[in-house]
């Protein structure tokens, strides 16, 4: 669970202590944005895009093998936040490249549907992190804070519909945890390596997209 920083005295030496020994949380962030869901709302009654909100979270498949992983909802976006330890605790998607690969089908599914108007399409963004920390200011809340964090959020401004943009530090685990297996048609869609500047990160970001 999170630890909790909620410190009164703004010089707290306590704090410092407390802050100097937190342990990194290494782990996978993950970004996803229903998309034209603001538009729908304003063209539809609630009858009508509440129903297609509750059809595109149910059909989100893999939200119910990381229900605890949940960390924040922003309107009609989710964020994930998965540690390593529990990911390779999982008995059905246990790797990077699993995940990857229930991410791609989810989106390919809804995108090909036969019907056209009973999901909205998402889009997401992807980030293997090794600078968080599991604290909230926030008691009973979990949540992570961290540049690595920051850095998944700015993935999502290069993401677009029936679009995954992945960084190069996930891909890098995906491909690690793949192996050697014949590539899927998810691996065979992952782009060239892009070089990207993002407000705020006082370095260049490599990363890959994946059109569905």
């Amino acid at each position: 669970m999170a630890v909790y920083i909620n410190s009164k005295n703004p010089n707290s030496p306590e704090l410092d202590d407390l802050l100097t020994s937190l342990p990194t949380c290494p782990g996978t962030c993950i970004f996803i944005d229903i998309v034209n869901s603001t538009e729908i709302k304003y063209r539809t009654g609630l009858k009508e895009w509440a129903r297609l909100l509750n059809n595109t979270f149910n059909f989100i498949s893999f939200l119910n093998d990381f229900p605890n992983h949940i960390v924040k909802g922003i309107g009609d976006e989710l964020m994930l936040y998965i540690p390593d330890e529990d990911l390779g605790k999982k008995a059905n998607i246990n790797n990077h490249h699993q995940l990857l690969e229930e991410i791609y089908a989810t989106l390919y599914n809804i995108k090909h549907f036969p019907a056209s108007d009973l999901f909205l399409p998402c889009k997401v963004a992807i980030h293997y992190c090794t600078e968080v920390y599991n604290i909230t200011y926030f008691e009973h809340y979990n949540d992570y804070y961290g540049r690595d964090i920051d850095l998944a959020a700015r993935l999502m401004t290069k993401a677009k519909i029936h679009r995954i943009v992945v960084s190069e530090s996930f891909y890098n685990m995906v491909l690690q945890s793949a192996g050697t297996k014949d590539a899927t048609a998810c691996l065979k869609s992952v782009s060239e390596k892009y070089i990207e500047d993002f407000k705020g990160v006082p370095h260049s970001t490599a990363l890959h997209v994946i059109d569905v």
